[in-house]
C-alpha cells in the first residue's frame, strides 16, 4: 500500500527536514516487505486568500488533488482522537489488509482543514492537545508512521 503524506507548506532544507526525511526512509526500508510502501512527501504551498475559509478551501483542494480515488484518508486534526502507537499502527494494519491502494496522511495548514478534506477523511488523528509548529508535526509524523512498521514488524524499536 503506497503512503503519503500530503502537507501544507514547504519545508526548508536543515535539521528538520533531514530528521523527518531519515524516518521516512526507515519507514519505507521496513514497510516495504510488509506491504507498506513507498512513502511519498507532497508538499503544497499555503493559501494566500483574504479569508480563512477561503484559504482551508484552497488548501484542500490542493490536498486531495491528485490522491487516487480509493485512498484512505487520515488527517491530522486537534480535536480527532489520539490513538496509542499501538492503536494507530493497527488503523494503518486494517487499511492495508482491507485492500485499500493508498493510505493519505494529511497535515493542514495554520487555519486547520477545509471541509472537503474533513469530509473525506476515514479517521481524525491528534498528535496530543499541545499545538505544534508545521515542521514538528511532519517530523512527528515520520516518526510515528516509522514505529507502526516496527510495530507491525514484530521489530523492537517500540517499547511498551
Amino acid at each position: 500500500m503506497r503512503i503519503v503524506i500530503g502537507a501544507v507548506g514547504r519545508m526548508k532544507t536543515g535539521p528538520e527536514r533531514e530528521l523527518a526525511a531519515r524516518y521516512l526512509d526507515r519507514a519505507d526500508k521496513a514497510g516495504r516487505p510488509l506491504g507498506l510502501g513507498p512513502v511519498e512527501v507532497r508538499e503544497i504551498g499555503e493559501s494566500r486568500a483574504d479569508r480563512a475559509a477561503a484559504r482551508k478551501d484552497e488548501e484542500a483542494a490542493g490536498l486531495l488533488a491528485g490522491l487516487p480515488e480509493r485512498s484512505a484518508i487520515f488527517v491530522l486534526d486537534e480535536r480527532g482522537e489520539t490513538p496509542t502507537s499501538e492503536d494507530f499502527a493497527g488503523h494503518i494494519a486494517a487499511v492495508r489488509d482491507g485492500g485499500t491502494p493508498t493510505l493519505a496522511l494529511l497535515i493542514g495548514g495554520a487555519d486547520g482543514h477545509g471541509e472537503a478534506v474533513l469530509a473525506a477523511a476515514r479517521r481524525r488523528i491528534a498528535l496530543g492537545r499541545l499545538t505544534f509548529p508545521h515542521q514538528i508535526v511532519r517530523i512527528l509524523v515520520a516518526e510515528q508512521l516509522y514505529r507502526a512498521v516496527t510495530i507491525l514488524a514484530g521489530h523492537p524499536y517500540h517499547r511498551a
